[in-house]
């Protein structure tokens, strides 16, 4: 009898805590998030594992999609089923934050930034990092030739950076400069450096619309042209420019056999895994622009929202994480240690992690730096970029290239903001 009495007070219990497991599964609140930035996502997965650890009422799920953001965005939405958070481009914020995003003014997290995208004086984007572009060298390859400690501020014109290519050309170093073939790199990242250059940008855009702006005669284009065709010169695929491979450059960085290549930090996510020198970082693009030969150009970048039309508990588990990654030391260990990323915000103290991204952050805390065009069209870079190729690879002139980039913006219409 007492046999059968436990036996029944232990279906019992175990019963009772399989219905409190249940209940306690049916409470948790699904936070689905969008990552846009494909070089983090095994990363995403991991913190997600992680978050759910300190966070038992939090079902996260973090995906990924090789379709640009703006179609995949549009696909979730037609299917009315978005994502709770979202990992989108500034100019994404200007095109779905008005219908679909979240204010979020009064967060915590907004007092930190400098970053944050509002519209219409709402707080809708949230900065998940800062990147930047300009030239990137090997300190420790150049100082093996010149003899000499390398400043690069004592390389802000063209001709500064010609002469001291040519040094290492004469010491040995047959190609000194790395360019990369991709439209993006090319279409997307140099020729925005035209663009924000300017002081402004839309207007001198609207020029070239309009036909008042020759670009071929324009000041800021034909600096960093004169600048391009330094790299071009010096490049260490000057033979086979449109053969080069993005990784074979950035290894050949990394040991030294060329010096510079012009990119972003972000290219540290390949550098690492070269055994890189231990002296490398970042430097603006030498010019004889005065002033902006001083700075990177960057910003914010990938913005998260929240979406507008999930239930209120997803809105707060999702305000909830944003605020982790600002103020938690675990949400600013993954930001900055885990991912290598420069942080938005200026209370994460935290040194960053990599040669390239600890450069940019120099520029950030001294105000050096010229705010990235955000709002070129979709199409800008594969088709600026295909240009770009033509002239890398001597198809067509410096004018050509004007001509075709200023055909392109005859029909070009650059996005909303």
């Amino acid at each position: 009898m007492k046999r059968a009495i436990a036996l029944i007070l232990m279906l019992a219990m175990v019963m009772a805590l399989s219905l409190s497991g249940t209940a306690y599964a049916a409470n948790k609140v699904t936070l689905t998030i969008f990552n846009s930035k494909m070089e983090i996502q095994s990363q995403m997965e991991e913190m997600a594992e992680e978050y759910m650890d300190t966070h038992k009422n939090v079902e996260v799920e973090v995906y990924y999609s090789s379709d640009t953001v703006a179609a995949h965005m549009s696909t979730k939405y037609a299917s009315k089923d978005p994502y709770v958070l979202a990992m989108v481009d500034a100019k994404d914020i200007f095109s779905l934050g008005p219908d679909h995003a979240l204010d979020q003014t009064g967060e915590p997290w907004v007092a930190e930034t400098t970053q944050a995208i509002s519209v219409d004086g709402k707080v809708l984007g949230f900065p998940f990092c800062v990147e930047a572009r300009g030239i990137l060298y090997n300190a420790d390859a150049i100082e093996k030739i010149i003899g000499e400690a390398f400043d690069p501020a004592a390389y802000k014109t063209t001709a500064e950076f010609s002469a001291l290519c040519d040094k290492l050309v004469a010491g040995g170093m047959e190609g000194p400069t790395g360019l990369q073939k991709e439209d993006w790199s090319l279409g997307a990242h140099f020729m925005q450096e035209v663009y924000e250059m300017h002081d402004d940008p839309d207007a001198f855009i609207a020029g070239i619309k309009d036909g008042s702006v020759k670009l071929a005669e324009d000041n800021v284009f034909n600096a960093l042209m004169d600048t391009f065709d330094v790299l071009k010169a010096n490049n260490w695929m000057k033979a086979a420019p449109l053969s080069a491979v993005r990784e074979d450059t950035e290894m050949n960085l990394a040991q030294g056999k060329i010096a510079f290549k012009f990119g972003g930090n972000w290219d540290w996510s390949d550098i690492k895994d070269f055994d890189p020198a231990e002296n490398m970082g970042m430097m603006p693009v030498p010019s004889d622009l005065e002033g902006y030969n001083e700075k990177l150009v960057g910003g914010g970048s990938k913005y998260f929202f929240i979406d507008n039309s999930v239930s209120e508990e997803q809105q707060a588990a999702a305000k909830e994480f944003l605020n982790w990654l600002v103020f938690e030391e675990d949400g600013q260990n993954f930001l900055v240690n885990t991912c290598a990323l420069v942080p938005a915000f200026g209370n994460i103290t935290l040194p960053v992690s990599d040669p390239l991204g600890a450069s940019v952050k120099q520029y950030v805390d001294a105000g050096a730096m010229i705010a990235d065009y955000r709002y070129a069209p979709d199409d800008h870079y594969a088709k600026v970029g295909i240009s770009f190729q033509k002239y890398l690879a001597d198809q067509i002139d410096r004018a050509g290239l004007a001509d075709e980039i200023t055909a392109y913006w005859a029909t070009a219409e650059v996005g909303a903001h």
